[in-house]
């Protein structure tokens, strides 16, 4: 392989070595370049060269180290000392052949060579003349071949000379940035004035690819040579200067960090001298004295001046010291013994609830009763101490609620009463979605943008170690592989715990013990078993109707009154309007969509306002439907109309938002022996209604059924909306009156309503969300419910007015339930012969 040994930058220096070596190697005698004048043989030894390229009227050093080139410098030596100089095509190549060799080449001469301790030869070769190859001749030991001249064609006009002179230029302009290259080997180029012989030098000492060499090299014209290097030599300037530009930039900006760091340690010598602080040591002792005034526990209290100690031996361009520094801000930030005093008045609390919210009395009631546990508490503390053993002592003032219920029954709203009531700062954190248990209990210091977890950040917000924090939506709580934020809530909620509570980010325990946390949900199913145990759970029902119309007129109309501009003069609404929007435009168990629905009336008034059209509008039933249009609900005999044919029950169903009324149908065609149910209804529901036929096909005799009936005959049992799921065993009393309507052709009851679940011996069993059910057919206005007999027991908490306009059955078997829901006297004795 034939290298190039820095052939650039080091010419000057080879020529050194090899005038050194001469007197003890073989040395060939040397003519001046300029006087060296040869005629182009027919046939000469081809020297392949590996990455570099061999221009006319140049001198370049070489090394060489392959046996076969050896061989030929050996032989050349002793005849001529012309060589064929042709660039091979890739570079890696150990031994081009022929095939692999660039076919325009160089005619050379060998000057001086002398051999190396490690066995290469280094010599000095001047490029004459450009050749071609014509054909190989000769492979081994080392190539030949027959060669013929291939001379450039040389243009003589001021376009050339002003290539050259631009060449020239930008050449001496690159030396410049490039301080390697000898001076005298630039000054040497920059006198040449025939233009070939410039382009040639000039490219010789430039760096580009290999394939621009070669390109270079065979350019015919000497014209397009020019144009190609000075696009070259252009590219080249614009690297250097962008190079030099970049590192007179990073040059500058360590000089100005050094100049700053100076500077920095001069005012603090100057203000050491006068007796002053620097901004550094300033903002130190502010730290120190809100570190004194937040007041931490002593652990807390050591970690930070730790933390502080660092901050002091750091400078403020370390990468650290935002970090120490911020960590040290949410140490001197929160509340570590700030707290709010409790107003322990009961009447007071009692008359703030019942101004905010009508109702909720069972929440009301459980407020108080901690209220007053606080009072006494405090009113006999030094008796108390004397009688609780010491490992009993641990006061646990805070409590965690859980209030369920559906959307609009007022939840969180309520937790500020409870604050307000308490003279408690109030908190609220919305946990629908969470799904990263850092968003709890935050981030390690080692992350990037690392912050505390929601309930510090809360804490922090609120300013006081005693507020009631509201946890929304607990129930949305989601997991992932960033962690289970349910799970890192347990030390959260509970008062055996929370009084240590630590953050991942401060590292520090924190006393959540006297916050008063509240949380909400829609539905305790998805609430993992471990943090329901935590909460004293406490269920919120469904509005009434006659409590909506208190809610509206004490809350929601004076509100939408406000809020859209208008004033109590100019809007007056009658019971009889509100009932309507109740009735017949909401079917919900909160108020949410009746507000929506008042403030939709409200705006209507307000347009008429704004446009005179009137001053007072007195909102009645009639312009409650010409304000909302069609009702959405009808208030007619639409249960009637339903019911009015065998084989349809009205079942009930509890929901996360509410109670709902249920219809069952079911109906019979020929076939044999199938039974099929739709209606979106999961695993349990088709269970209910498997045990419900099997429980009629057991009593055939009892029911009238012919006894080949089920062998001719298919049915059919669909629960209506079969675009929203339903699942539960509460349908099964319905469903088996839905078939044994069917069955005995006999018109069920339109005012009854039923739920409870069933066994194949026909036993009903209790079932859950009976008062939300009860409330659902109250506002559909059914007067008869069914229900399992061990259920009596949560008609308690039933409003009064439930109460008297409702019956109540409780059953204990399908008999009793078949005898309580048909028409009449005539169709139950028909039915039912076991009751007789």
């Amino acid at each position: 392989m034939d290298n190039p040994l820095n052939i650039n930058t080091q010419l000057t220096q080879m020529l050194s070595e090899i005038d050194a070596n001469s007197a003890a190697s073989d040395d060939l005698e040397i003519d001046k370049p300029e006087a060296v004048t040869t005629e182009i043989p027919k046939e000469v030894p081809i020297l392949p060269l590996r990455g570099l390229v061999v221009y006319p009227q140049t001198a370049l050093p070489l090394t060489i180290g392959q046996p076969r080139s050896i061989k030929l410098i050996d032989d050349v030596a002793l005849s001529n000392r012309i060589v064929g100089l042709f660039t091979a095509k890739d570079p890696n190549l150990e031994n081009p052949g022929p095939d692999d060799l660039f076919h325009i080449g160089t005619l050379g001469i060998v000057h001086r060579f002398f051999r190396a301790p490690d066995g290469t030869i280094r010599l000095l070769v001047q490029g004459l003349s450009r050749i071609k190859i014509d054909e190989f001749t000769q492979i081994e030991p080392y190539l030949k071949a027959s060669i013929s001249a291939f001379p450039e064609t040389v243009e003589n006009d001021i376009e050339i000379e002003a290539l050259a002179r631009n060449c020239r230029d930008q050449f001496e302009h690159i030396t410049e940035m490039i301080p390697s290259i000898p001076r005298e080997l630039v000054s040497s180029v920059l006198n040449l004035q025939d233009p070939l012989q410039s382009v040639y030098n000039v490219a010789n000492l430039q760096r580009m690819s290999l394939a621009d060499a070669q390109d270079m090299l065979e350019i015919t014209s000497l014209s397009e040579k020019l144009h190609k290097l000075v696009g070259l030599l252009t590219r080249e300037t614009d690297v250097l200067e962008l190079g030099q530009k970049i590192q007179n930039e990073a040059r500058s900006e360590i000089e100005k960090i050094q100049r700053d760091y100076f500077l920095r340690e001069q005012m603090k010598a100057i203000q050491k001298e006068l007796g002053e602080t620097d901004e550094q040591s300033a903002e130190v002792e502010s730290i120190r004295k809100s570190l004194t005034e937040a007041n931490p526990p002593p652990e807390v209290l050591e970690q930070a001046n730790t933390e502080l100690t660092r901050l002091s031996h750091l400078t403020p361009a370390a990468p650290d010291y935002n970090i120490v520094r911020t960590y040290l801000d949410w140490i001197t930030s929160l509340p570590w013994s700030k707290v709010t005093q409790d107003n322990l008045d009961i009447d007071h609390a009692r008359q703030i609830l019942d101004q905010d919210h009508y109702g909720l009395t069972e929440i009301k009631k459980r407020i108080i009763e901690y209220l007053a546990v606080r009072k006494l508490r405090l009113d006999r503390k030094e008796l108390l101490s004397a009688e609780i053993p010491d490992t009993l002592r641990k006061d646990r003032q805070g409590v965690i609620l859980c209030f369920i219920g559906p959307p609009g029954v007022g939840k969180t709203s309520l937790g500020q009463s409870i604050a307000h009531a308490m003279g408690r700062e109030f908190i609220r954190v919305s946990l629908g979605g969470m799904h990263d248990e850092a968003e709890i209990r935050g981030h390690r210091r080692t992350y990037i943008g690392a912050m505390p977890g929601r309930i510090l950040q809360a804490m922090r917000r609120v300013k006081t170690k005693n507020p009631v924090f509201m946890l929304d939506e607990i129930d949305k709580l989601t997991f992932d592989f960033h962690g289970d934020p349910a799970s890192a809530l347990l030390e959260v909620l509970d008062p055996e715990q929370n009084s240590t509570f630590r953050d991942n980010y401060l590292e520090v325990p924190f006393d959540l013990s006297q916050v008063m946390f509240i949380t909400t949900a829609n539905q305790p199913d998805t609430i993992p078993q471990a943090l329901s145990d935590r909460m004293e759970i406490i269920q919120l029902s469904g509005y009434t109707e006659r409590e909506k119309l208190e809610i509206a007129k004490r809350y929601l109309i004076p509100r939408q009154i406000r809020e859209n501009g208008l004033l109590p003069g100019e809007i007056r609404f009658q019971n009889t309007a509100i009932l309507s929007v109740i009735r017949a435009y909401t079917r919900e168990a909160g108020v949410r969509s009746l507000e929506r629905n008042l403030g939709a009336i409200c705006r209507k008034v307000a347009t008429e306002i704004s446009q005179n059209k009137q001053k007072f509008t007195l909102i009645n039933t009639h312009r409650v439907n010409s304000y909302l249009g069609f009702a959405h609900f009808r208030e007619d005999d639409e249960i009637n109309r339903r019911t009015s044919i065998p084989g349809v029950a009205i079942g009930l169903a509890w929901t996360p938002y509410g109670g709902e009324i249920l219809f069952i149908e079911s109906t019979q065609m020929p076939g044999a022996k199938g039974f099929q149910v739709t209606g979106s209804i999961g695993n349990v529901m088709q269970e209910s209604a498997q045990a419900a036929l099997s429980y009629i096909r057991s009593h055939t005799d009892d029911f009238d059924i012919p006894a080949d009936f089920f062998d001719k005959c298919d049915l059919h049992l669909h629960i209506p909306s079969g675009a929203q799921p339903k699942d539960g065993p509460s349908a099964g009393v319905a469903i088996v009156a839905s078939l044994v309507s069917l069955l005995t052709n006999r018109v069920i009851r339109s005012d009854v309503a039923m739920t409870g679940e069933i066994t194949l011996r026909g036993q009903v069993m209790p079932v859950g969300g009976i008062k939300e059910k009860i409330l659902a057919a109250y506002r559909a206005g059914l007067k008869t419910i069914i229900l399992p007999r061990e259920n009596l027991k949560d008609l308690s908490k039933l409003p009064a007015e439930v109460h008297r306009k409702m019956k109540f059955i409780g059953v204990d078997d399908l008999n009793e339930v078949i005898a309580n829901v048909f028409s009449d006297s005539a169709s139950k004795s028909a039915v039912l012969k076991a009751v007789e």
